[in-house]
């Protein structure tokens, strides 16, 4: 039986389930209490999850070091334990954010819940530890030093904004007090229905206890991770099942990317040609089984924004508990996530003034009827072309480049219109509406999204998407081979914005907030990448290589 979030809590440092390494062995100190490892060549990160019982520090890119979800305290400096031997810290103090003091930490987990900084959790144990160090590091830290410490991390879910409000509230203000009365249960059906899979909202959630796939698996569980011929290398930790697949980080190419699609001929007003892009959540798909069991979610606490839905994880953590026996705990790496996760499907299209014209799609189902109920001029084409698998769950696939393409030439839309600049979007799939307008260094949201149930949540959702949207226009790609293979293999190789990239976003909820609620999201990542291209003066390729302007510019 899986533990659940309560025995996380209250579970030793030494697992009891692990024997005592024989031979060649290191001592140090993890979170008060002694521990003693084998010599064996792992990483701090795979002894803490292995042998301490640690589940705080997160697996999100090892062994690249980039993503900072793994990230603890080693004599009170904050370091990225998944590259870092656990040779070089035999004999010292490690703390992780399960070791900081209960009031600070309680503090935090506070905060970050009050100002909606954690969505599904997975980056937010790194940040806030990484966050408590500069504290201490640096009393009087600014938002500047925030953000200089939050390149250190990647966070898809919040756009930041949040985190930094979150540091300072637990700063100045008072985050119990600040939390109370929120009814937490309408936060997690907002959550839910904007995430898409069932979602939890509180302050465990921050502490990285949300339950993943790759937390609650049992401890006596076999891990399983692809060898690199089509099957999986398994053994008895992840470090040995690594070591077995041969394992080695990924690498970055220097190629270009490019989009995989030509734009159809004709004699259009604007046209738009999409780069590969991967969706970058943090928490790698991950599932484990009991033998005849069920298998758990990847989703967990997080849908990927769509990526995982269809994930093949479980049916492997299935088969591979049935064939020997007992539980298996199935993981992908970021490598694996980048080769074989789902991708949103390229497009190229152009349109014509009057919003006729011609999307071409890297070939997918089920996005023709919101494509044409968004832009119902346009012609749908679906190309094949190589290249990793792509999908039509992925957020807003297809009709949010249909509503870019409607947006820059004003066309007539039941679901699009622009209005001084403004861009609304009303969600095809979903209901929700967004107006968006880019100004000078900041986006403007407003959305009526239904039933608002919970407004932290809802804007903290908005905030995200609009971080999703802008890197998607202007810096996220990546590059994949004529062949269809991959180059691009580690997370800061995908684009993603820094917290110092970030332009201000300011959200407000219009509307009467009558039921039902709407997922809202959808719409604000569509109409915030239609109001930065148009902004932009809607350059014929994704991503066009700049942030904001200074000033708006009208495409119209």
């Amino acid at each position: 039986m899986a533990p659940t979030k309560d025995d996380m809590d209250a579970a030793p440092t030494d697992d009891p389930n692990r024997p005592a390494p024989d031979g060649a062995a290191l001592e140090l100190t993890v979170d008060g209490r002694p521990l003693r490892v084998p010599d064996d060549g792992s990483t701090l990160l795979e002894v803490l999850r292995t042998y301490a019982g640690v589940r705080a520090a997160k697996d999100g890119c090892a062994p690249q070091g980039q993503c900072g979800c793994c990230t603890v305290l080693v004599d009170g400096q904050a370091r990225v334990s998944c590259v870092t031997p656990v040779r070089r810290v035999a004999g010292r103090t490690v703390t992780t954010l399960d070791g900081l003091d209960p009031e600070v930490r309680h503090r935090w987990a506070a905060a970050v819940t009050a100002c909606g900084g954690s969505q599904c959790g997975v980056c937010t144990p790194g940040i806030v530890t990484r966050l408590v160090a500069l504290d201490d590091k640096k009393p009087q830290a600014t938002t500047a030093d925030v953000d200089r410490a939050l390149a250190a991390h990647l966070c898809r879910c919040t756009g930041w904004q949040t985190v930094v409000e979150a540091w300072e509230l637990q700063r100045d203000g008072d985050p119990l007090v600040a939390l109370a009365g929120r009814d937490l249960a309408a936060a997690t059906a907002r959550a839910t229905l904007e995430c898409g899979v069932p979602q939890d909202v509180g302050p465990e959630v921050s502490l990285g206890r949300a339950g993943f796939a790759a937390d609650t698996a049992p401890a006596d569980a076999l891990v399983a991770v692809p060898d690199g011929q089509g099957g999986w290398a398994v053994a008895g930790t992840v470090h040995a099942a690594r070591q077995a697949a041969g394992k080695v980080q990924g690498r970055r190419t220097t190629e270009p990317a490019s989009p995989p699609l030509q734009v159809p001929d004709g004699d259009w007003v604007a046209t738009l040609a999409t780069c590969w892009v991967e969706a970058a959540y943090v928490e790698t798909d991950a599932s484990w089984c009991e033998p005849g069991g069920q298998p758990a979610s990847p989703a967990a606490n997080g849908g990927a924004f769509g990526a995982k839905r269809g994930s093949v994880l479980p049916a492997a953590a299935r088969a591979l508990a049935d064939e020997h026996g007992r539980p298996v705990l199935a993981l992908w790496s970021r490598e694996d996530v980048a080769r074989q996760g789902f991708k949103r499907p390229p497009v190229a299209g152009g349109i014509g003034a009057d919003g006729t014209g011609v999307l071409r799609l890297v070939a997918v189902e089920g996005v023709e009827a919101a494509v044409a109920a968004v832009a119902p001029g346009l012609q749908l084409e679906m190309v094949e072309v190589p290249g990793p698998p792509v999908s039509s769950a992925v957020r807003a696939a297809g009709w949010a480049e249909a509503a870019a393409l409607v947006a820059a030439v004003g066309a007539p839309s039941d679901c699009v219109s622009v209005d001084d600049g403004a861009v609304t979007v009303v969600d095809p799939v979903h209901g929700g509406r967004a107006t968006v307008r880019v100004a000078a260094g900041t986006v403007q949201v407003e959305v009526d999204a239904g039933e608002v149930l919970d407004a932290v949540v809802v804007r903290s959702y908005c905030i995200g998407a609009v971080h999703m949207a802008l890197g998607w226009v202007t810096s996220e790609s990546l590059t994949v081979t004529a062949d269809g293979e991959v180059a691009d293999l580690t997370v800061r190789s995908f684009g993603v914005l820094r917290a110092a990239d970030m332009p201000h976003v300011e959200v407000h909820v219009v509307g009467d907030g009558a039921p039902p609620a709407r997922r809202v999201s959808d719409a604000v990542f569509a109409a915030t990448a239609a109001a930065v291209w148009r902004a932009q003066g809607c350059p014929p390729v994704w991503p066009t290589g700049t942030l904001l302007p200074a000033s708006p510019v009208d495409a119209g």
